[in-house]
């Protein structure tokens, strides 16, 4: 049975192909799970352009005092906004620990600041951690004093054009940072258009060229968590990196960066060619099993064999 819903694809800025299948159409919000991640960077970079947020340096528990006095793991007061971006916080891969996977799903999401253990010191070691993307969201919400989806829609959705679907909110009423955001594939398209040239949309300056080039530089490298073996990602997707919260991977001859959510949601961006790739596919919502798993390897695999045939490109897209 396949799980793609869509898949688009995007050259010099032109719209090249743009397929739906079985439960996709042009006009589906989808679920695109934890590529909403790399929207909450892009939220974290804007936040620091307008000053709400004065520096990735800036301490965690800046930004949590009601936990201050509650802490027993005195390394978490290190912890950095660029620590969060780079999944090097040290908190664990939830899906190693079903009492933090149920946490994470239906429990309160600021209270495993202080429940979840650190497995490594702070700055150390990547491990992926929805935890610190929820995080992420949380901070900028509270350090611009507006909710996330508002500051979203005025200073990203927006001025991209593009219309958001339902996202949820935490038990506190935080939009959720790591997953839950759903747009069609087009519009997901206008956000890797906007990194892929530099950080502008249409002429106009949406995020910092200076934060797009930081957020996908590889901060780790080779990387074996998050159910990632050997740096690898099914047949195609080499040398797997991470930025703030962006990863990369090499494909054939080609470099890529690429935000990825479960079930196989992807935006692929392809600087040296001048392109895009969106995939939208079944989020397989709350499963995360080896059903799951074949599917999203499935669609990882087709981009990554388009990726891998094509001829190498010229001279590099300008940012």
């Amino acid at each position: 049975m396949s799980t793609l819903y869509g898949l688009l694809v995007i050259k010099n800025g032109q719209l090249i192909a743009d397929w739906y299948f079985d439960e996709g159409a042009v006009e589906q919000k989808a679920l695109l799970q934890s590529v909403t991640k790399s929207y909450t960077s892009a939220l974290v970079g804007i936040a620091l352009e307008h000053r709400c947020l004065s520096s990735v340096d800036q301490k965690m528990m800046e930004f949590f005092p009601e936990f201050a006095d509650q802490l027993a793991d005195p390394r978490k007061e290190q912890i950095t906004i660029r620590d969060l971006l780079q999944m090097r916080a040290g908190y664990p891969w939830e899906e190693t620990d079903p009492a933090y996977w149920e946490a994470i799903l239906y429990g309160d999401l600021l209270i495993p600041i202080v429940g979840f253990p650190l497995i490594s010191d702070p700055g150390t070691e990547f491990h992926y951690s929805n935890l610190t993307s929820h995080l992420l969201g949380v901070i900028v919400s509270r350090a611009c004093d507006l909710d996330l989806k508002s500051y979203a829609e005025e200073h990203l959705f927006s001025p991209l054009d593009a219309e958001v679907g339902d996202w949820i909110q935490d038990r506190n009423g935080y939009y959720v940072g790591m997953a839950e955001l759903r747009f069609t594939a087009r519009d997901a398209a206008k956000f890797g258009l906007l990194y892929l040239d530099g950080g502008e949309y249409e002429g106009n300056r949406v995020v910092s060229a200076d934060w797009v080039r930081e957020s996908l530089e590889p901060y780790s490298e080779a990387i074996t968590s998050g159910g990632i073996v050997s740096g690898q990602v099914g047949r195609y997707f080499r040398d797997i990196g991470y930025g703030y919260q962006w990863w990369s991977a090499t494909a054939g001859d080609h470099h890529l960066d690429f935000a990825w959510g479960h079930g196989g949601q992807l935006i692929v961006l392809l600087d040296e060619l001048d392109m895009i790739v969106v995939v939208t596919s079944d989020p397989f919502y709350q499963q995360h099993d080896d059903e799951s798993w074949r599917h999203e390897r499935a669609n990882i695999n087709l981009v990554g064999k388009f990726i891998a045939s094509l001829p190498r490109g010229g001279s590099a897209h300008s940012r």
